[in-house]
């Protein structure tokens, strides 16, 4: 390199000082030559001062500059159904659905004939949902869910709401479940049985309404409150009064293992105007395609409140629960009846897994196998066994509806977190009427 330098070097002197005779060149050649050493010397000296020094330290990098998220691109995933959210997730957009398809067969003694009917073996859709929700500006709840089954379209769950309010936790306002049963919050996706138990028939399920409701104490407790008023399945009704005031309040004294052990306990309370000021309550034996088996018509009332206490215990595979609930109505002639009911049940997960509970909700949440069936490595999903036996009373004082108990025993096996099959076999007992058998099964995927 050195070399280079002083050839270039030369040869630039050369040019710029090139005589014009002979007699000048000795002299020019000379103080060229003089000029070259005194080149050389000035690059030994920079050589030997680089040597010295070492190698030149390495540039420092600037430092990074974090990188903004956009709020308008957005990417897709799997979440238990395709969800699509923007980069810095205070948007998210998702597509569901469920389609449950129900079988039944159908046997009765005489006297329940004579009473309520012919049963008969069927088929159906029980559930055929579209739902469309999703979170905007980090704190905008939405959904809107509507259910094709039965020939009509009906509203589910249609509403909107604001999530992490301070001391308020979440508001929500449109058509959806009032705060009231441990069987009846959670979704019908994730029941032990195809039908909820005869007891339920208490719980006013989804109305029109305002609600608030948190999960304090790091989610060892849970409450919600809402008004509400009775309406059809548009969420609509027109008149003056109707209104409901429901709460509930849960709790978890006992919690470890991530889940796996909890002791759950809850009680709800509702107030409640009677619409048209004509109240009845009916029920079937857990089975959707049979008739009703007890009713006690129309009667005059005005308001009635609704009691309801809950429980559950999970300990591994093995979980109980339980609840009973207590309408005592305020009728407009006679003594005031009290019509209650209740059920307790108890699960075993055959292939080890465990119920999920959601803590936000105070309920049951999806089954997850440990290993999907067909998944490749031999998997053969989960597989649950159940046993529930349910009562429900509609007489007292005036009032004539009939009393029944089911006892029901349910094996459902899940393919995997979206899918499964369950077969339920209720006997159905009316009392001082007769017994009837169910046999039902179900095919069901949600997503």
């Amino acid at each position: 390199m050195r070399k280079a330098i002083v050839v270039l070097g030369v040869a630039v002197l050369a040019v710029l000082c090139a005589p014009a005779g002979g007699a000048e060149a000795t002299a020019r050649e000379k103080e060229l030559e003089q000029r070259v050493e005194a080149l050389e010397k000035r690059i030994e000296t920079l050589e030997r001062l680089l040597e010295a020094r070492g190698a030149p330290p390495a540039a420092t990098p600037a430092p990074a500059v974090a990188e903004k998220r956009d709020g308008t691109a957005f990417s897709g995933r799997w979440k238990d159904g395709p969800v699509w959210q923007s980069q810095d997730g205070d948007y998210t957009f998702k597509v569901g659905g469920r389609v449950q398809t129900d079988w039944a067969w159908m046997t009765e003694d005489g006297d329940v004939r004579d009473v309520v009917g012919d049963l008969s073996d069927g088929v159906e859709f029980r559930r055929a949902y579209l739902t469309l929700a999703g979170l905007m500006y980090k704190r905008i709840e939405w959904k809107a869910e509507y259910d094709f089954a039965g020939g009509d379209v009906a509203w589910r769950d249609v509403y909107m709401g604001i999530t992490d309010v301070p001391f308020v936790g979440g508001i929500r306002a449109g058509h959806f479940k009032e705060p009231f049963g441990l069987e009846e919050l959670p979704s019908d996706n994730f029941t032990t049985f195809m039908e909820k138990s005869l007891a339920n028939t208490f719980a006013p399920s989804r109305n029109t309404g305002l609600a608030v409701g948190n999960a304090p104490l790091d989610q060892r407790m849970t409450w919600a409150a809402g008004v509400f008023r009775d309406t059809d399945n548009f969420g609509n009704r027109l008149g003056e009064g109707q209104y409901a005031v429901t709460g509930r309040l849960t709790g978890l004294p006992y919690y470890a293992e991530e889940g796996a052990h909890l002791v759950h306990v809850g009680a709800a309370a509702s107030r409640r105007s009677v619409p048209d000021e004509m109240a009845q309550f009916a029920e079937r034996p857990e089975a959707h395609l049979a008739p009703r088996f007890v009713d006690t018509g129309k009667f005059a009332a005005d308001m009635y409140n609704l009691f309801g206490t809950e429980a559950a215990f999970l300990w591994g595979p093995f979980s109980m629960q339980g609840e009973y609930m207590l309408a005592d109505v305020d009728a407009e002639h006679g003594d005031d009846p009290r019509l209650d009911g209740g059920y307790v049940l108890a699960s075993w997960m055959l292939t080890g897994e465990h119920r999920n509970y959601n803590r936000r909700l105070g309920g049951f949440d999806r089954m997850r196998p440990r290993r999907n069936f067909l998944d490749g490595e031999g998997g053969l999903g989960a597989w649950e066994l159940a046993v529930r036996w349910s009562t429900l009373d509609l007489s007292d004082e005036l009032l004539s509806g009939g009393e029944l108990s089911d006892v029901t025993v349910g094996l459902n096996w899940y393919l995997n977190p979206n899918s499964r099959i369950m077969w339920n076999w209720v006997h159905g007992d009316l009392d001082d009427v007769g017994d009837a058998d169910i046999f039902q099964m179900r095919l069901q995927i949600d997503f």
